[in-house]
């Protein structure tokens, strides 16, 4: 009697795609892998027509990657007559099919494909096993360890934690390289008057098929695209190309002016890798082994607290955003502090508002499915948490209109540092400002409709109002943070008059902000 040939299929997700990975580097004949273009991935959420390009772009690039390395590789396009356009759909399809023997998968970095493809291989009559994505620095669960026991789960310990565990810009085994951990208070200016920033790195990536193929199927998205020269990278050697750039042009001045908004400018010093780094067409290790090694090779031209700054934000901020994702995981989807519950406004989708900050940061989102993190934290953020828009509304946004926003990323910045829809599990306040720091960090108050420095009256700017009305409403649960203490003295310390005329001026603005 003839035995059953062993055959496995390995699924690979969308953002999976690292070349890298220890499963690619042997042909086994007996191995095939499988991508899919599939609706309940682009159905999820309100898309931007360049997040669904994207990925769908990197997907058949790597697709044909492995091909080229001689892998057995299924590919589902999106229209594919025999698509049944789910994840287990298609992999029940195949093992019927191809009489697989064996099904495998990489752990998903969303909770939500996690608990999926757990159920589907919890009801296989096949065997199956689950691999590492290789490509984070800590595990799942090593935040949940560091902080067993505690109640702060504070990023800085996590990232001095990180620091020493991979000797990163350490000195004599445990000790920060240049005396100090954190470089911050350097960064954080202004863009001069006349400064001009150096212009971004883009690619002309002719994707119109794919833009086709995505009409014909009548997904809904948000946003544009010039489909013939479409800008992000869509394969690791544009990733590459990408990072190069930032580090020898970008990376000198990436610091100081990491907070830094004005209008026409998109990139300014940022390296705008994370659409490559999240679908794991970088590693963050490489990355950072990257910048410190031409900081070493050119210490005159870049200084330190450029790179630390960069250093942070991937090895504290990217991988404790995702311990704090898999701790917390599902009930942090459901996380609403203040109890907020207004709609997003309509303008949020259009760019239409008079508003220059909100007007200039959200069309460059539907423009480009970027904006760096100050313009999403201290702009579009920071006014829908003082207008009390429900975290749903802010999370479906946030994961729609960002070329790199993938659940374990947005939901935490989101829900968490912007909203503070977690009560302070991730920041240790809320981030809220009037137009005063808008006015510090950017050029945007300058033509506006409104006027940055009136708190009340015509064309007051709604910042101003909106920012004591938060502090007023939500009292009983910030008087006592400590961080913000003081602006409870200022506002205790107004006239009674001058409260009444602000709070009003804010219910106005709440009344009727789909005009402002």
């Amino acid at each position: 009697m003839a035995t059953k040939t062993n055959k496995t299929l390995r699924l690979i997700l969308g953002d999976q795609l690292n070349i890298n990975h220890s499963w690619f580097k042997t042909v086994d004949e007996s191995v095939t892998y499988v991508l899919m273009e599939i609706r309940s991935e682009t159905d999820y959420a309100q898309h931007h027509i360049q997040k669904v390009i994207g990925f769908f772009a990197a997907m058949q690039n790597f697709a044909n990657e492995l091909k080229q390395m001689n892998h057995n590789v299924i590919y589902y396009a999106l229209n594919d007559e025999n698509n049944l356009q789910r994840f287990d759909k298609n992999c029940t399809a195949l093992i019927a099919k191809h009489q697989f023997t064996n099904f495998e998968y990489q752990l998903p970095d969303e909770y939500r494909l996690d608990e999926h493809l757990k159920q589907f291989t919890s009801k296989l009559n096949i065997s199956f096993n689950v691999f590492n994505s290789e490509h984070f620095y800590s595990t799942r669960n090593e935040l949940k360890d560091l902080f067993e026991g505690k109640k702060m789960y504070l990023m800085e310990t996590f990232y001095r934690y990180m620091r020493k565990k991979h000797d990163v810009l350490i000195v004599d085994g445990d000790k920060p390289l240049n005396g100090k951990w954190n470089f911050d208070e350097d960064n954080r200016q202004k863009l001069p008057k006349h400064h001009q920033p150096i212009a971004p790195l883009v690619f002309t990536n002719n994707v119109r098929k794919i833009e086709e193929e995505i009409k014909i199927a009548n997904i809904k998205t948000i946003g544009t695209v010039d489909s013939q020269n479409f800008i992000w990278p869509i394969n690791r050697v544009q990733s590459l190309q990408l990072l190069d750039f930032f580090v020898e042009n970008c990376l000198p001045l990436f610091g100081t002016f990491q907070d830094a908004m004005a209008p026409n400018e998109w990139s300014i010093y940022h390296s705008r890798i994370s659409f490559s780094m999240n679908i794991k067409l970088l590693s963050p290790k490489e990355v950072v082994d990257k910048a410190i090694q031409v900081y070493m090779n050119n210490p005159s031209k870049i200084e330190f607290h450029q790179l630390e700054g960069f250093v942070r934000q991937i090895i504290g901020w990217r991988e404790y955003m995702r311990g704090i994702y898999w701790l917390k995981m599902p009930e942090y989807a459901t996380l609403n502090y203040f109890e907020n519950n207004e709609p997003l406004p309509t303008w949020f989708w259009t760019g239409k508002t008079k508003m220059n900050c909100l007007k200039n940061a959200i069309q460059q989102s539907l423009d480009f499915a970027y904006a760096h993190h100050i313009q999403r934290l201290m702009i579009t953020g920071n006014f829908a948490l003082l207008a009390g828009v429900h975290p749903d509304e802010v999370d479906a946004w946030y994961l729609g209109i960002y070329i790199d926003a993938i659940e374990w990323v947005e939901i935490t910045n989101t829900r968490g540092m912007s909203q503070f829809a977690d009560g302070g599990i991730v920041g240790t306040k809320p981030y809220v400002s009037s137009a005063t720091y808008i006015n510090k960090m950017s050029s945007y108050c300058t033509g506006c409709y409104y006027d940055k420095s009136k708190k009340t009256g015509d064309k007051a700017c709604p910042f101003n109002s909106l920012y004591w009305n938060f502090y007023d409403k939500h009292e009983a649960k910030l008087a006592k943070n400590p961080r913000i203490g003081m602006m409870y003295n200022v506002w205790r310390k107004m006239q009674p008059t001058a409260k009444a005329e602000l709070l009003e001026q804010a219910d106005f603005y709440l009344k009727n902000i789909n005009d402002l």
